[in-house]
């Protein structure tokens, strides 16, 4: 017994409509999704460096705390750097100081992979101005040397982010939400 008779001309593969319809799918997906990721990996990045200035700010509050009594954290309105020893960044000093019993490590970068500034008053650490830590952003560009507390839209990855004497002073939120007002001494 043969095998059964070949009807017309059998296809093998795709035709090139076919494939160059499958490729501008791909690349519509693709089109579409890709925004969004690089969104979320900023957004991660942003998230990863506002928890490392909350830890670290933390800590720094703890060791005041213990060593030498706190400070008035949250009571101003506006922070200048010049008031936090700006010539000088003090990352390894507060290393000495919180690692290893407040901290494990002080983190050196932020989520894009810039170093943190940190500094401290050096005059008295029962100042009200005690220690600033400020991320750059994605642009590593300063946006000012004082800053009101305030908030900024959250996908503007570029803005600083600035945690100073137990608060934030920058930090991205949402327009249209208040900005929480300052303690009072």
């Amino acid at each position: 017994m043969r095998g059964m008779p070949r009807i017309g001309n059998a296809r093998q593969g795709f035709t090139l409509i076919e494939l160059l319809i499958v490729i501008a799918i791909i690349g519509l997906i693709a089109a579409m999704l890709i925004p969004n990721l690089l969104d979320a990996m900023n957004k991660a990045k942003q998230k990863k460096t506002i928890a490392d200035m909350r830890i670290t700010g933390t800590a720094m509050f703890s060791w005041l705390t213990d060593q030498v009594g706190a400070a008035a954290a949250g009571s101003e309105s506006s922070v200048k750097i010049a008031d936090y020893n700006p010539g000088k960044k003090d990352a390894d000093q507060i290393k000495a100081l919180m690692v290893p019993q407040y901290m494990q490590e002080v983190p050196p970068v932020d989520g894009w992979k810039y170093p943190y500034e940190y500094y401290l008053r050096n005059d008295s650490p029962l100042s009200r101005q005690v220690m600033l830590i400020r991320s750059l952003g994605q642009d590593r560009q300063a946006d000012r040397a004082d800053y009101a507390v305030s908030a900024f839209e959250p996908t503007d990855y570029a803005q600083d982010i600035v945690w100073a004497d137990g608060f934030f002073v920058r930090w991205p939120e949402k327009s249209g939400v208040e900005a929480p007002a300052p303690a009072t001494p």
